[in-house]
């Protein structure tokens, strides 16, 4: 009789040279083993290589409605912090616990200047400064002595924003062009609460490959036709030529989509993700597919709480471009919750997430931290792998990561999302796969061609260049 230490040698004598086992039938038994999750990319609290990363960038860490009259207790990268607004307007992220005698200052009493502790009566400013001490004499130089631990913060359009980091190399905000192109852009701020790891999160943009299952009914199985049309995007359910391209020196990547449509035209779809969580996609509207050179929808911000909680924070951008036929509603926008599929947070039943399935149920399905180590990726997962190595370059210092994205004209950034529509016909007798994937290399290239433009000048230069190359394209 075979001992169950014969069965486990051969299995491990089948994984020699690096190469896994045969696959064999109902092999559960020898797959019980989970290995340990990617540290060096999944772990973001103190001290860690992409936490300390993480905080070289200003991150959301929330919406400006969640500031009332009383502080708000927030986690961002494991560290527990308060957040609040004073009464004279200023926004404050301090350390959460008083450091007099430890009481959260949650519980603490917003002032016209700062924040007073409720045990002692501490105040504290926005920067950390004790500004009184009520139970000292007043000649004591305790407040002197003290300081609350401080992060800078501000507001901007409905999010809150800190800067974690070393103070000596606290950067400027990155301004992007899509932030008020074109003219009546207006930024909702919105978030989604997702109880996993960071990055499967953000990995979950680079795999543009499953939009044309997961969100277009091959999942839907028992539900209404109102909650199956929630779950899709419009236009997205043919599979596309993907080009994954890295960016900005090596501080951002694009994935671009290309997908064939009727009367001889060709969709190309740019979606950008910048070192190291932040991301801009082209439109959400079933309209997609009708532009030439439309804007960023959507922004966001991947934020750790801790290392199996995450929060999205971001702006859905409202304008006549993003979205001509109004189908969008800026007032489903806001805390956990955004205008657009089905899906996107845990508000759900469990079993109506079985029947149509979305984005938030199959990442947190991934464990509370994905473990790459079982993956078996594929050629469709290309964008994934190039962002994972694109962000241990820069944890290892081989890029510029902490001054990424900046104009080589010295104004605003220019975003790379966008939805372009070319009538090119496809070519008798040829492979329509490989020229999309071409088509999308060209139009990448004319999209690079905007940093060198000044911002005045950007939009209506990459439209006359899209205008050349589907003249040229055509006429081969």
């Amino acid at each position: 009789m075979r001992s169950l230490k014969s069965d486990a040698r051969e299995v491990a004598a089948e994984k020699v040279a690096g190469k896994p086992a045969a696959p064999k039938p109902y092999s559960a038994y020898y797959m019980r083993e989970v290995p340990a999750e990617d540290a060096d990319l999944t772990r973001t609290g103190p001290g860690t290589p992409m936490g300390e990363y993480l905080r070289l960038f200003w991150q959301p860490v929330c919406l400006s409605v969640e500031l009332t009259e009383l502080p708000r207790a927030i986690t961002i990268m494991g560290e527990k912090l308060v957040a609040f607004r004073d009464r004279a307007g200023r926004v404050g992220v301090l350390q959460r616990h008083c450091p007099h005698r430890g009481a959260s200052l949650e519980f603490g009493i917003v002032q016209k200047h700062g924040i007073r502790c409720s045990y002692h009566g501490w105040l504290f400013d926005v920067d950390g400064s004790v500004l009184e001490t009520p139970c000292e004499p007043a000649d004591s130089p305790r407040k002197h002595t003290a300081m609350q631990g401080a992060y800078p913060a501000f507001e901007r359009d409905g999010l809150v924003f800190a800067y974690m980091g070393p103070p000596h190399r606290r950067p400027k905000f990155p301004e992007y062009d899509s932030y008020s192109l074109p003219a009546g852009t207006r930024l909702v701020p919105f978030s989604n609460i997702y109880p996993c790891n960071w990055l499967q999160v953000c990995e979950n943009i680079m795999d543009h490959m499953h939009t044309a299952v997961l969100h277009n009914n091959m999942t839907v199985e028992g539900v209404d036709a109102a909650i199956a049309a929630g779950t899709s995007l419009a236009g997205f359910g043919d599979m596309p030529v993907m080009l994954w391209a890295t960016t900005r020196n090596g501080n951002g990547m694009v994935f671009v989509a290309g997908r064939r449509l009727p009367e001889n035209k060709v969709w190309i779809r740019i979606s950008e993700m910048v070192l190291p969580n932040y991301v801009q996609i082209g439109s959400l509207a079933p309209t997609a597919s009708k532009y030439r050179h439309s804007t960023t929808s959507l922004t966001r911000w991947h934020v750790p709480v801790d290392d199996e909680n995450m929060i999205i924070f971001g702006w859905r951008h409202f304008n006549s471009e993003v979205d001509p036929e109004n189908l969008t509603r800026p007032e489903d926008c806001g805390v956990d919750k955004i205008d657009f599929l089905i899906g996107q947070t845990g508000n759900r039943t469990y079993e109506e997430g079985q029947r149509a399935p979305g984005d938030w149920e199959v990442i947190c399905s991934q464990r509370r931290i994905a473990v790459h180590r079982l993956e078996h990726l594929g050629t469709s997962d290309g964008g994934v792998v190039r962002y994972r190595r694109l962000l241990r370059d820069a944890i290892a210092g081989r890029t510029g990561s902490d001054s990424p994205c900046q104009s080589d004209t010295g104004d605003s950034i220019h975003q790379y999302a966008q939805d372009s529509v070319l009538r090119i016909p496809a070519r008798p007798g040829g492979d329509d796969k490989a020229l999309l994937l071409e088509i999308n290399k060209r139009v990448l290239a004319v999209i690079e061609e905007g940093d060198r433009v000044p911002r005045a000048h950007r939009d209506a230069h990459i439209r006359r260049r899209l205008d050349e190359l589907e003249k040229e394209m055509a006429a081969i």
